[in-house]
């Protein structure tokens, strides 16, 4: 039986069935679309960069060599599994025998990657695009952190700082002898070709210099963007000099901030300088934008920033040519495979809901803290800049992400951070799933965490034979930029046996961790253009079909309702899932859901389970390590501590009486060290969760009864409701959990309806 969590470590994917339904009738039937959750950036120790050119199948095919294909060692010949095309190897694997093969024909070689030979290209470009309405210390706090980074950065690496107030300023770091910028008007509207006239930027001047080259002065965008080995200097002082934005502000107004303009000007700069080539540009906004091109709210204090409520009444003045606007300035970037990333250090919103489009077509990072001064913001900023231990920059620039599959399958689409490129290969279905009608799209930034959902079909007509040991292929191909300027490209290949639709084999191969994970991205994907409830209404469809097909029971019997171990979760996930952040918004603002929906279509199968059904662990006296409890209300209890971890906040929980004990300083009498160390072990396990998250999670510490506490009470299972009366409200050995004023369903009402809708029976 196929591990699941090693091929996951090995090829950096996990699929929703790892035996394929064999027609397009049976997969219909199976509810959960044949889908894949890839991660192209997997780290692997023993898989080292391989120093030639990979070998490609003939147009229009060019599948790449790997170890499904048929080798003829004699006639130096390959057969391409995906069409079935003979190709004679190239010269140079003329030695190749059955002893001798290259390691891309090697079983354990199913990913492999490429360094390609192509003259390096641009080193990776940094612009950094600073908001200065910021109060003194703020402003400080976020030109400290950029100072830091510098060192952190390659000093091959070019960088560039855009200012931007009432006024957007584009500073000359070449020019040496004082402080020089280009000024553009916070009020208007600049199209590409003016902001190139105004920065000198014509074509003549854009030829940009290869690494190690001198870098020519004054010369087209060679004066804005700079090698840091060469302008670090001169960067620092402009940082440390950079003062408050000098506007006057009155007291019943916002400031002028023109984050529209100073966009559009960082966009220009790097799409006439740097076209397709890898770069980041890092936005830190320190409130909404309020005037210009992209403006979401108004400078007057009287009118509040768009909640949830304005924008399904449609009453939101300006946000639909915000958006309109900030999805024109994304296309632009995702095209030349330049990331746009958003820091928000503010309290209230800043217009992310408006900007989304920027991060989410070009997979940018999106970091929300209430200050630059807080270590939420500086850590998340600082951590994208980790080295791998090559010493070169964890990121992957400018991709493209192609997909490739055997006839028996097609490509429905993509969900994740990325845009179509139009690819309309054989391969491209019919059916649509997220950004579909292509085989390939372009992703301007890859992680070591990204992760990217691919939806198949299946198309075999009904009632065509299988072939015996008949196998779904697909590979996934990633070009790439890597930190160090080299061009990658890393191969995986995947191959999966079909079965008849009656087979058992089909049941048994779900892998219900990686389809919850797939499911919510579809669910997101659809709550972004539905209604809320609709979206509901079709989750709810789905799992009563899916659990209608794969439980044992009798008709109309919901007592002998049973689902084997690889379902018996499944619901559980749809029930968090329905209750969670990403499709609730209750209680979130327009930019929070925002922020949440887009890191769920950026993390693996792992962390998408953590957002969707947090972990709970329980702390106790007299049990020496800490033990997993349900996500339930009847976890509380008065001699407990909780430590809830909901990927975006790590939470602990004194219960009442732990509280109590802390308050009166227990923790620091003699003879009560046992008592000291239970407070002290889920601190540190917070912290060891803390180390590899991103974005950094909030870390809150409450007692039961506090108002902090109101984190926890919203991610568990109401069992004790005020409603219940002692239905569940006695645990084990009598003790009670505590009580949630909710009129939401409990888990085990949802699950009885469950039972009750999958087997038919008429409702009570």
């Amino acid at each position: 039986m196929l591990n699941v969590e090693d091929v996951e470590d090995r090829d950096g994917v996990r699929l929703s069935w790892n035996v394929f339904p064999s027609s397009r009738i049976e997969a219909t039937r199976t509810v959960v679309p044949i889908a894949a959750l890839y991660n192209p950036l997997k780290y692997r120790e023993d898989l080292p960069p391989v120093l030639y050119e990979p070998v490609a199948c003939k147009p229009p095919c060019r599948a790449i060599l790997n170890p499904y294909c048929q080798i003829d060692v004699r006639g130096k010949l390959w057969i391409c599994p995906f069409c079935l095309q003979r190709n004679a190897f190239p010269p140079h694997y003329k030695d190749i025998s059955n002893t001798n093969l290259p390691p891309e024909l090697l079983p354990k070689y199913t990913t492999i990657e490429y360094t390609l030979s192509r003259p390096a290209q641009v080193p990776p470009t940094f612009l950094f695009v600073v908001d200065t309405c910021l109060d003194k210390e703020e402003l400080k706090a976020l030109c400290d952190a950029i100072v830091v980074s510098l060192s952190l950065i390659p000093p091959y690496a070019l960088v560039g700082l855009i200012t931007f107030g009432t006024m957007a300023q584009v500073h000359e770091l070449g020019y040496a002898e004082c402080s020089k910028s280009y000024v553009f008007r916070g009020g208007k509207e600049y199209t590409p070709k003016q902001i190139q006239d105004m920065l000198g930027l014509s074509p003549q001047n854009r030829a940009a210099p290869r690494p190690g080259q001198p870098m020519p002065q004054n010369y087209g965008a060679a004066r804005f963007l700079m090698p840091v080995q060469q302008c670090e200097f001169q960067l620092t002082s402009l940082l440390e000099t950079l003062t408050k934005d000098a506007w006057p502000v009155a007291n019943d107004k916002r400031p002028l901030r023109c984050s529209g303009v100073a966009l559009s000007v960082a966009i220009g700069l790097l799409e006439s300088a740097f076209p397709n080539t890898g770069a980041r540009i890092m936005l830190f906004a320190g409130g909404p934008a309020t005037e210009g091109p992209g403006l979401v709210v108004s400078n007057e204090l009287r009118e509040p920033i768009r909640s949830h409520h304005d924008i399904d009444r449609d009453a939101v003045k300006h946000f639909k040519r915000a958006s309109k606007f900030y999805e024109g300035l994304a296309k632009r970037a995702a095209t030349n495979g330049h990331a746009v990333d958003l820091f928000a250090g503010c309290l209230d919103q800043i217009g992310l809901l408006e900007m989304k489009s920027l991060p989410n077509s070009t997979n940018g990072n999106i970091v929300l803290a209430d200050s630059f001064a807080t270590s939420i913001f500086k850590q998340a900023f600082l951590k994208m800049f980790a080295k791998a231990e090559d010493g070169h920059l964890q990121m992957g620039l400018n991709a493209t992400f192609d997909v490739q599959c055997t006839k028996e399958l097609k490509v429905s689409g993509m969900i994740g951070h990325a845009i179509s490129v139009n690819k309309k290969s054989a391969c491209v279905g019919e059916t649509e799933i997220g950004i579909g009608g292509t085989s390939a799209w372009k992703v301007c930034a890859l992680m070591p965490r990204t992760a990217l959902a691919v939806y198949f079909e299946v198309v075999t007509p009904a009632g065509q034979p299988l072939q015996p040991g008949s196998r779904g292929l697909i590979q996934f191909v990633t070009h790439y930029q890597h930190a160090s300027g080299q061009m990658r490209l890393r191969v995986t290949t995947l191959a999966r046996n079909f079965a008849e639709g009656t087979s058992p084999s089909i049941g048994a191969s779900f892998d219900q961790e990686a389809a919850a994970a797939l499911m919510a991205r579809v669910a997101v994907f659809k709550a972004e253009i539905d209604d809320s409830p609709d979206v509901l209404r079709w989750l709810d469809r789905m799992l009563i079909r899916l659990c209608q097909k794969f439980a044992d029971y009798r008709k109309e019997d919901p007592s002998t309702f049973r689902l084997t171990d690889n379902f018996s979760i499944y619901p559980q996930f749809m029930f968090h899932l329905r209750r969670s952040q990403f499709l609730q918004v209750f209680n979130n603002s327009p930019d929070e859901t925002a922020f949440y929906r887009h890191v769920l279509n950026e993390e693996d199968v792992n962390n998408s389970l953590i957002m969707i059904q947090p972990t709970l662990m329980s702390y106790t006296i007299d049990q020496p390590t800490p033990q997993p409890v349900l996500l339930d209300s009847m976890s509380i209890k008065p001699d407990v501590i909780l430590l809830l971890d909901t990927f975006f906040h790590i939470l602990i929980f004194h219960g009442e009486t732990i509280a109590q004990w802390r308050k009166a300083g227990y923790q620091d009498q003699e003879g009560y060290e046992n008592f000291k160390e239970l407070l002290q072990l889920p601190v540190q396990d917070a912290q060891d969760l803390l180390v590899d998250r991103f974005p950094i999670p909030r870390y809150i510490v409450c007692d039961q009864g506090g108002s902090q506490a109101r984190f926890l009470l919203s991610k568990l299972n109401p069992s004790t409701t005020h409603m219940s009366q002692g239905m569940y409200g006695t645990g084990a050995g009598g003790a009670a959990g505590q009580a949630i004023f909710t009129d939401d369903v409990s888990l085990q009402v949802f699950m009885e309806a469950l039972k009750r809708l999958a087997v038919g029976a008429a409702t009570q």
